[in-house]
């Protein structure tokens, strides 16, 4: 049993030591036709618009129902994750993005970094309804126009003091996108994302797409501009490697050819199309 302790302990190490050394490989390129052929085909239809980690919440989109991610679970009763404090024993979160969460969480108490608090997460439109009448449009969005409202955004404080000078808060701002987050209304960006500075609002959207919002300092919406204007990508993150396609939907139903063998993921922009994420 202590030889099994003494592994685990090493393996967390090497793989903190890993995503300390990511962001230095992480690179990519512009694609001026598809890296091959191939040759599985899917078909698109304009419902998938609307769903996906990438999908676009904001004061003039609003999210659709089948934008709500579907695996919302307590995060109190699953306990996950194990070691944030939850003032609020209600509050819920997708259960992939609360996995995600978690493994960022267990990587910054390596550190020695451990005062982490949610102070809220996913929010059915009753709740944000309410909230909106509470606190008055200065403060909350009416229901559909909060990313609460998706299951993919929770709001992180600490519980040592305010998440701007908080360890936690630098911690997160440095690292969370090693785990799929970005920090969603950044500093000086107020005016692309219609929502003043926020330290403790994080959302998921997944690698490489968080690596690519990081490194060239992009809100949500600059990226989907950026993906929409650059059309592929490669993208190398450390060993692994992804291509990014985005595909305009204008019909009911398109076709789009996939790679038979690599794994896929698929996201609406919730405007106008899909963008298809590789992994080699």
């Amino acid at each position: 049993m202590k030889k099994f302790f003494l592994f685990l302990i090493s393996f967390l190490m090497c793989y903190l030591l890993f995503q300390e050394k990511i962001k230095q490989n992480v690179n990519y390129k512009t694609l001026n036709e598809p890296a091959q052929t191939y040759n599985h085909r899917i078909k698109i239809s304009k419902e998938q618009i609307y769903q996906g980690n990438l999908v676009l919440i904001n004061k003039n989109l609003r999210i659709r129902e089948q934008g709500v991610k579907t695996d919302i679970i307590n995060l109190f009763k699953n306990k996950i994750p194990d070691n944030m404090v939850l003032p609020d024993t209600t509050i819920s979160l997708s259960k992939d993005v609360a996995l995600n969460l978690s493994k960022m969480i267990d990587a910054a108490e390596l550190k020695g970094i451990n005062h982490f608090m949610i102070t809220s997460g996913y929010r059915n439109n009753s709740k944000q309804e309410q909230l909106y009448q509470e606190k008055g449009s200065d403060i909350a969005l009416p229901p559909g126009y909060s990313e609460h409202n998706s299951g993919l955004s929770l709001d992180i404080g600490s519980t040592v003091t305010k998440m701007d000078y908080a360890p936690e808060g630098k911690w997160l701002k440095k690292n969370s996108w090693k785990y799929g987050f970005i920090l969603r209304y950044p500093k000086g960006k107020e005016a692309i994302t219609g929502i003043q500075f926020e330290p403790w609002h994080f959302r998921y959207v997944g690698l490489p797409h968080s690596a690519l919002i990081n490194e060239n300092n992009f809100t949500l919406e600059e990226y989907l501009d950026f993906l929409q204007t650059k059309k592929r990508l490669v993208v190398n993150i450390g060993s692994k490697k992804y291509e990014i396609y985005y595909y305009p939907i204008n019909t009911k139903n398109e076709d789009i050819y996939l790679p038979s063998k690599s794994s896929y993921e698929i996201s609406g922009n919730n405007k106008d199309g899909v963008i298809v994420t590789v992994t080699k």
